[in-house]
């Protein structure tokens, strides 16, 4: 035993230069290996939180558009004396009122003393503003989205009769020789105008003649 030992050490004698380089290249080698791949690690976790990150933000907002976009949000057609009649997106809890003020506020024609404007809204529901003279046979029905078809199509209160200043341009043109553009053009002239003050006042809209406004007077009034 104590001649292996004294073997040994004197193997250290001869080769501890040696031996001292190896065990330096040693450190040397695994520290470089060390080195080169602790960033590349961290850079993975940092791509990989980023990406979680990013996933969970598109979910979050996805959730809020289709909040929005869906029980969030109410459809309403808003019809008669307004300027803009016609389908709106709301939001939900919104009010009669605002309703009113996204079709462009109501007519100098209108009779807001027959709307309830403090009204919550709902989807799908009618908001029909009724013009001057003009009765409703229910106030509080006309804005909750059960107008009947006479209140939709008569809104004088004469027949079949359709109002040259409440219609809205599908209701105009369910009269005989009114197509899509005089339908626009009488729009256009209630809304510069103020309205209609009598039927004959149709004959001051280009494309309606004497003739025109004999023809079809019967189905109209203000």
């Amino acid at each position: 035993m104590e001649k292996l030992v004294e073997q040994l050490q004197a193997l250290w004698e001869e080769h501890r230069s040696q031996i001292y380089v190896v065990i330096g290249l040693v450190l040397a080698v695994g520290f470089w290996w060390w080195h080169t791949h602790q960033p590349v690690t961290d850079a993975v976790g940092a791509t990989s939180q980023s990406s979680a990150y990013s996933a969970t933000s598109a979910v979050t907002s996805s959730l809020a558009t289709s909040t929005e976009n869906g029980s969030g949000r109410v459809w309403v057609d808003v019809k008669g004396a307004v300027n803009k009649p016609g389908v709106y997106h709301l939001k939900k809890g919104a009010r009669v009122q605002e309703a009113i003020a996204a079709a462009g506020s109501q007519t100098s024609l209108a009779d807001l003393n027959q709307v309830n404007l403090a009204k919550e809204l709902q989807d799908q529901q009618v908001v029909y503003v009724p013009a001057q003279g003009e009765k409703v046979a229910d106030a509080t029905t006309a804005t909750t989205g059960t107008t009947d078809a006479t209140s939709a199509t008569s809104q004088s209160g004469q027949g079949d009769s359709v109002n040259l200043n409440t219609a809205t341009k599908e209701q105009l043109q369910t009269i005989d020789g009114i197509g899509d553009k005089k339908a626009d053009k009488i729009i256009a002239y209630r809304q510069e105008h103020g309205g209609f003050k009598t039927v004959e006042d149709l004959k001051n809209v280009d494309g309606f003649g004497d003739k025109t406004v004999a023809k079809i007077k019967d189905r109209l009034a203000v």
